[in-house]
Formats: C-alpha cells, structure tokens, sequence
C-alpha cells in the first residue's frame, strides 16, 4: 500500500506539472493573439498617412503631374522663372534636398487661416542645405521641441521640422497640436477623414484634389465637397463634386428660355432647373438658403417659389440706349419763347432678368410692390438699384430689361454663369445632377492673371 500511494503521488505531481504547463502555454499564446494589434500599435512605426492630422480642407498633390500639367499654360503667356516650376528643375530640387516629390503631398488647412504640408523624405541628411538656402531670405530661428529641432520664422508664424521619413511645414497658431499628432501617431489609427477622403472614387486620378468635411457645410447637408484642378493653355478649371445627405429636391429641366450672352456681360446666371419637389421641402438646405438669403431684402421667397418654373436668367454689364424726350423754351429774336420738343439720347447699365412662371406670377409682382422691393416710375419699373426697366409680362414669363432694345431669347438647358471679379471673367456650370450627387466646373481664365500678376 505504501508502494501504491508513494506511485500515485508520483504521477499525480507529473500530471500537475503537464496540465500547470499546458495552462501557462494556452494562456501566452491567447494573450499573444489579443494584445498582437495593441504591440503592433505600439512597436510598429505609423504609416506617412497615419500621422495626417484632421482639418476641415484636405488636400492630395502630385506637384510633378501638377508641373507637367501647367507647363504649357506657363510658357504660353511667358510667366518670368517658369524654368523654376518645370518638372525637371522641381524633381532636381526634390533629389538635392532630401524629398521625394513623386509622391503625394498632403495638405490640410482650417477656415481660421491655418495650414500645413506633410512631404515624404527620402534622405534627411540634406534637408538642413535646403533649410540653410532658406535661411539666406528669411529669418529663420531653430528651437527644440519635443527633444526635436523646429525652424520658425516668427513674422509668419510658420514652421519647420522633420525626421527621417517625413517633413512638416506649417503656418498658424496651432502648431503645438499638430505637431504632437504626428509625432504621436499610432500605426493603423489614421484620422476619419482622411480615410474617407483617400478612399474617395471620385477624381481618384486627378494629381491636385481638395476634400472638405467642414462643419459649416455639414450643416447645410453636404456629406462630401470634392475639388480637383485642371488647365490648358488658356485657362484654369477646378473640376467640382457634391455629394448631399439627403435626397436633393431638385432636378434638371428640359430646355427652357435663356438670354443670350454678349462680350460685354460682367455677370450672368441662368438656371433651369425643375423646383416642384422644393416648394413644399421647407427643411431644405437649399430652400433654407434661399429664405435666409431673401430676408436681407424682405424678399417674398416663398411667394416667388409658388410664382417661379425653375427658368432664370440674369444679366448684367455693358450699356443700353434710351432716347428721351424733353421739352425746352427757346427764345427767337424778337423775344418771343416757344416751347421745342427735343430728343436726347442717353446711356444707362445693361440689366437684363427674364424668369418663367405659373398663374401665380401676378400675386408675386403685387408682393414686390408691397415691399417696396418693385417699384414704378411713369413708364419704367425699377428693382431697388436696378436702372430704370422696361417690363413684359407673358402667360409663361416675366422679362424686365433696360435699354430700348429687345433681349434676344434661346432655347438651353444649360446650368451656367458668369462672374466678374476686378476685371477678371470667371464662368461656373453645373454639368450633372442627382437626387444625391452634383457635379459642377468653375473656369478661371488666366491671361488677365497673369498680366495683373494676381488672382484677384
């Protein structure tokens, strides 16, 4: 007996260290797996894309396509130092100082003025001969921060640093809170919005786009605002996406009535789109835009909704003739005074509106006289400071004009427009719509720019 229980004791302990060591085994392993993607967190170096930080405008560039692009465009209007944004000098310059300008650069920027650039770097060691050429200009001023050298130049609150792989450049007054994201960022834990944005489909092989998730537009409804930049020799177009919460309660139209542009037209609009959906949408961002914007004026907007057929067209610029006419006294020789009948020409703006209507258009007009908005004087009408105004009225639109001549009329379904900004003619189009999504262009030439050396 003492044999049997000396040997079961035995093979009791042996059991007991197997089963202790298969329990320690399981449990490493098991904590092996779960705590893998926080060690990995921690251990791994985060991606150049995970230290982005978050902002209301994103941006992507591809400055070498971008050069390539505009090239044409430069040595079209021969801008002085166009050499210096040819692809080749730009892709030199890259390769002497340390970056790798064939990948993307990234953008961000807040509407409070602040804004940064994150680049690639492909060699750190000839970073600081570009920051020493810069020195030569401005006042540059190194101090540590964060055990990690930073370049400002204190008149522009900017900013300069960078490690191994990346460079920052930076202007405004978060600095601080930038520059810890990316020096803190976590492998795998890339900011929301810029997930979003770098999965984006649209514009995905455009080489300069802009993404906005800003809270102001938000608001408005917007769940996405694309830009990407596109140009030829005579102009520059920023490509433009929309992409709305909710269904849009409003559509595009068969052709309908349109003015007919001239050269001499500074601002222009014309819209033709199908409303029937907005008038009774009053939570409509659109239609909440359009109320807002017609309170400055007391405007009737939702009169005008009931009234309007979703054709507008608005011209402004050049002058129109008007001949009137005036009685004066003439005196003859002997004294005696006549009254003469006399025509004297006169100009005044160009100012052209036409809009399509329904059977409500004349409780509308009645409105804008209430108002004060519309008003009459002996023959001409006249919108608040709108020169003086001829007016037709027909069973399916509205046309008030000046000049003496008669606005000649097309047939478009073309969303588009023109506005003039210190000389210089930009022109807008909405070229597609759907219940979700718009997409639009904006062209801005560029021979004036360029010869008043501004954009505006």
């Amino acid at each position: 007996m003492s044999f049997l229980s000396k040997n079961l004791r035995r093979r009791i302990k042996i059991f007991l260290r197997k089963t202790t060591f298969l329990i320690i085994l399981a449990t490493t392993l098991a904590s092996i797996l779960f705590l893998r993607p926080y060690f990995n967190g921690f251990y791994e170096k985060p991606s150049f894309e995970d230290r982005l930080p978050e902002a209301d405008f994103l941006g992507r560039c591809y400055l070498l396509d971008v050069a390539k692009e505009t090239s044409e465009m430069l040595f079209y209007h021969k801008v002085p130092f166009r050499d210096l944004f040819s692809y080749e000098f730009l892709l030199g310059q890259g390769k002497s100082y340390g970056l790798n300008l064939q990948k993307p650069i990234y953008i961000f920027a807040n509407d409070n003025g602040n804004w940064g650039v994150m680049v690639e770097v492909t060699d750190s060691s000839k970073v600081f001969q570009g920051i020493q050429r810069i020195s030569k200009f401005i006042d540059v001023k190194d101090t540590l921060w964060n055990d990690q050298k930073v370049y400002r130049y204190e008149k522009e609150k900017g900013y300069l640093t960078y490690d191994k792989n990346w460079l920052f450049l930076y202007k405004g007054t978060e600095f601080s809170k930038n520059y810890n994201h990316i020096l803190n960022a976590r492998k795998g834990e890339m900011k929301p919005c810029w997930k979003t944005f770098l999965k984006e489909k649209h514009f995905k092989d455009e080489k300069l786009v802009i993404y906005s998730n800003w809270k102001k537009l938000q608001k408005q409804g917007l769940e996405t605002a694309l830009f990407a930049h596109n140009s030829d020799s005579s102009s520059f177009s920023l490509l433009s996406y929309f992409k709305n919460k909710k269904p849009l309660n409003i559509k595009l139209k068969e052709p309908g009535i349109e003015l007919a542009s001239s050269n001499s037209v500074s601002k222009q609009l014309n819209i033709h789109i199908d409303i029937s959906r907005l008038r009774k949408a009053y939570n409509d961002p659109i239609y909440k835009f359009l109320v807002s914007l017609g309170k400055k004026i007391s405007f009737p907007t939702k009169d005008f909704l009931d009234a309007w057929e979703g054709d507008l067209c608005f011209t402004q610029g050049g002058t129109a003739v008007i001949h009137e006419t005036f009685i004066e006294s003439v005196m003859d020789e002997e004294f005696n005074v006549t009254e003469v009948k006399s025509v004297k020409e006169e100009k005044i703006p160009g100012f052209s509106l036409l809009f399509s209507v329904n059977d409500n258009s004349t409780n509308l007009i009645n409105k804008l006289f209430a108002k004060g908005i519309l008003t009459k004087h002996e023959n001409h009408f006249q919108f608040l400071a709108s020169p003086p105004l001829s007016f037709v009225k027909r069973p399916n639109s509205l046309l008030f004009y000046s000049g003496e001549s008669f606005p000649k009329q097309v047939l478009n379904n073309k969303n588009h427009g023109i506005w003039t900004q210190r000389g210089t003619k930009i022109g807008f189009a909405i070229d597609s719509l759907s219940s979700h999504e718009m997409f639009g262009t904006i062209h801005i030439p560029i021979d004036r720019i360029i010869r008043r050396n501004k954009f505006f």
